[in-house]
């Protein structure tokens, strides 16, 4: 599992094109207003998490990072938001009381990196669950990171700050690694700091999560092309997975 180190400090600003609203208002869609307890594994800086809170749920928020947590505890903090925050390996959530939903957002669980790690994931979330309860999370497909991602080098200038990014995709393991090189502008003396960081991230096929999800016992399993409720196709990015635990 990675946990997010100097990366943390600079990640809102690298996700600034995403459009965390559209991504929250599905997530609500999906959840349903019935449900009132959440959890967000592998929440980073708390957007979905704040989000969630200010739309009427009770949030728990839950990362590996400290960094990513603080962050997100300054957040909730500033917001005025009663949000617990907890250090946990999500391969291992352990929760005081069961609840309503389980969430993940943007690619946590393509940092588990095996099929055994997917399947502890699963295991884990069957269990925190009331009966009725519901997981959501999405993937970075197999398409997206073999192909899309796969073995390329990507870059960003933004000024005060920019990356190279480096992917090795390694096809036997269905694994990509990503070697990040950050530059970042200090704001007193002007000058950049570089710092670098490794991120793992697997391939999960759509099968592999369905056979996981159903092994620990969950039902009514769907997936989607992500933002939609549509069935996937072959070049869909990225999938979106809902599974239910049986009354």
């Amino acid at each position: 599992m990675q946990s997010y180190g100097r990366f943390a400090a600079i990640y809102d600003r690298l996700m600034n094109d995403v459009d965390r609203k559209a991504w929250c208002d599905y997530i609500v869609k999906l959840l349903g207003k019935e449900r009132k307890t959440v959890v967000d594994c592998a929440c980073g800086t708390g957007e979905l998490t704040l989000r969630l809170a200010s739309a009427g749920y009770s949030l728990i928020g839950q990362d590996l990072s400290e960094e990513m947590l603080r962050i997100a505890s300054e957040k909730a903090r500033k917001a005025r938001l009663n949000i617990p925050f907890i250090r946990q390996d999500m391969r291992k959530l352990a929760l005081h009381k069961r609840v309503d939903a389980i969430v993940s957002a943007c690619d946590g669980v393509n940092y588990l990196a095996s099929r055994q790690a997917l399947q502890e994931f699963a295991a884990a979330a069957y269990a925190a669950l009331k009966p009725g309860g519901i997981l959501l999370f999405d993937i970075s497909s197999r398409y997206k990171l073999s192909t899309v991602l796969g073995s390329n080098t990507f870059a960003l200038d933004e000024g005060d700050n920019a990356y190279i990014w480096q992917n090795m995709y390694d096809g036997e393991n269905k694994l990509v690694r990503m070697d990040l090189t950050f530059f970042v502008q200090d704001e007193a003396s002007g000058r950049y700091d570089r710092f670098t960081e490794t991120h793992i991230q697997r391939a999960h096929s759509e099968r592999e999560v369905r056979t996981a999800l159903a092994q620990a016992g969950f039902t009514d399993i769907a997936v989607y092309e992500a933002f939609t409720l549509d069935a996937p196709k072959d070049t869909t990015e990225r999938l979106q997975f809902a599974a239910m635990k049986g009354e």
